[in-house]
């Protein structure tokens, strides 16, 4: 097999796989159960192989892997309507701390040891485990820990004060490119935007590295090429 078709194999099994992965959807690239692990390890073998042997055609290399992708999907949703099914192939969660207090027999049965739970409590900033209400080690092998209520940062519902409901910034230009959808969305233009530029003595789009609208009205501008963010944040 020459180079040319060596690279367009492997582009086509490429591009192949990202549509799967695309098909069997977000849980796939996050938190991965036992049996998506399984399913994503086997399915990079089988397109490993004949993308290393050319013998092997692109039909008998494809019909394992579009078989696992429809046996994952299946058997997702499965999961999905019985309990049972998502229990013996996911596993349940495990309480691992409660009240301070490590449950040692969980640790001894999940075979999770003391040096592990350190390091994710440290991750999470809890350094005591007395500090801990319960810490849960989830199917995916993460740990949720929920600090006592002594522990847990002040928030303005714990004083009695009421805050305004707060959205995610809209960003307008990204690397120097707008955001057409994002602009008409937040009721402006691209004149407006331009004439906001011009007060930063900035003359062309191409310019901004980021440029984003938060839910107050507050719009920040930051030049290419600066070490130091602009200061620059003027309401709207």
């Amino acid at each position: 097999m020459n180079v040319t078709a060596a690279v367009a194999r492997t582009l086509a099994f490429y591009g192949v796989l990202l549509l799967l992965m695309r098909i069997m959807g977000k849980r796939e690239i996050g938190a991965l159960s036992p049996f998506d692990l399984v399913v994503t390890i086997m399915i990079a073998e089988l397109a490993a192989l004949p993308m290393e042997n050319p013998e092997i055609s692109m039909v008998d290399a494809l019909v394992p892997i579009f078989t696992l992708t429809v046996a994952e999907i299946t058997v997702s949703y499965i999961t999905l309507k019985s309990e049972t099914m998502r229990v013996l192939l996911t596993g349940t969660p495990t309480v691992i701390i409660r009240g301070g207090e490590i449950i040692e027999s969980e640790m001894r049965r999940t075979r999770y040891n003391l040096s592990d739970l350190m390091m994710q409590l440290r991750l999470k900033g809890i350094s005591n485990i007395t500090d801990v209400e319960v810490a849960i080690l989830e199917t995916n092998g993460e740990l949720s820990v929920i600090p006592k209520s002594q522990q847990r940062p002040v928030v303005p519902a714990d004083i009695g004060v009421e805050t305004e409901p707060e959205g995610l910034p809209l960003v307008l230009i990204a690397d120097g490119v707008v955001n057409e959808s994002n602009l008409r969305y937040a009721g402006l233009d691209y004149g407006w935007l331009m004439a906001q530029l011009r007060e930063r003595n900035i003359d062309s789009v191409e310019d901004v590295l980021l440029a984003s609208l938060d839910t107050v009205g507050y719009l920040f501008v930051q030049r290419k090429n600066r070490s130091r963010r602009s200061r620059h944040a003027d309401i709207l």
